[in-house]
């Protein structure tokens, strides 16, 4: 059965590891939506962060999909909301307390892409994660917000080392109430429970009437391994972490390589 759609991550998937997209990437990408394969970028991003890409692939209009804050937004490219699933303002203010509590730099992200944190001293993964959204800072405690605030999803971030020390009693913490991914070195991430992109993949497959057979799946990371698990054709980055190759049917080239040009021409184009 041929596909029909392509998930993918952005970050060390879609981009170099400089943050780029290849010439050759866009082009093949172009050629599958020519094809009329239907392209989702598939992030941890609000969609602020990820319509440059779209943008610059082509992906346009109200019949093209991304699936945003690792799965919990659902949206069409021009801001239809096929399906969201946000964190409560109690939740929201337990995370925050944590954080406090801890010492452990902590923002969130609304549903309109915005990143909102209580931390005076804003940490330096917070202004780097705004730059790459296109998204500005608000410093906000929580009750300075509505009562009804609600967020898509809350990020423990610091440097690689300070994760790694936390990570485990966080998730011991809120692993119970609470899908817990470590998305990246620099990113903890809290999110609704029925919220991953494997989830979200297959609610938007069903939406469009396509089985999972019809779907490739590329990634590099722990948070895209739901998407793998969904996908009849789950394509690891060369660049991917160890967990992610072994979850994956194929191991491609590295993303300074054209690894996903060349899983695309073997998997969609051949």
């Amino acid at each position: 059965m041929s596909i029909r759609l392509i998930a993918l991550d952005i970050d060390d998937t879609l981009l170099d590891s400089k943050g780029k997209l290849l010439p050759n990437t866009v082009a093949t990408i172009k050629a599958a939506l020519a094809n009329g394969v239907k392209v989702v970028l598939c992030s941890g991003r609000p969609l602020a962060g990820v319509k440059l890409y779209t943008e610059a692939l082509g992906i346009t209009g109200d019949d093209q999909y991304a699936i945003t804050y690792n799965g919990a937004v659902i949206e069409s490219i021009s801001g239809h909301v096929v399906a969201r699933h946000l964190v409560n303002n109690a939740d929201y203010r337990k995370m925050t307390k944590y954080g406090q509590q801890h010492q452990i730099a902590f923002n969130v992200l609304d549903a309109n892409s915005e990143i909102y944190t209580a931390d005076h001293d804003v940490n330096r993964i917070t202004v780097v994660q705004a730059w790459e959204n296109s998204a500005g800072i608000l410093i906000r405690t929580p009750d300075e917000l509505p009562a009804d605030f609600e967020i898509a999803k809350g990020l423990f971030v610091g440097e690689k080392d300070e994760l790694d020390a936390v990570e485990a009693e966080v998730r011991a913490t809120f692993e119970k109430d609470f899908y817990v991914v470590r998305a990246g070195q620099n990113f903890l991430e809290l999110m609704n429970p029925v919220v991953n992109k494997g989830q979200a993949l297959q609610d938007l497959a069903n939406n469009l009437h396509l089985n999972a057979d019809e779907v490739m799946a590329v990634g590099d990371e722990r948070n895209d391994i739901p998407m793998f698990k969904f996908a009849g054709t789950a394509v690891s980055m060369g660049n991917g972490i160890e967990v992610a190759k072994q979850n994956a049917d194929y191991v491609t080239d590295t993303n300074d390589n054209d690894g996903l040009a060349k899983a695309i021409q073997k998997f969609v184009l051949n």
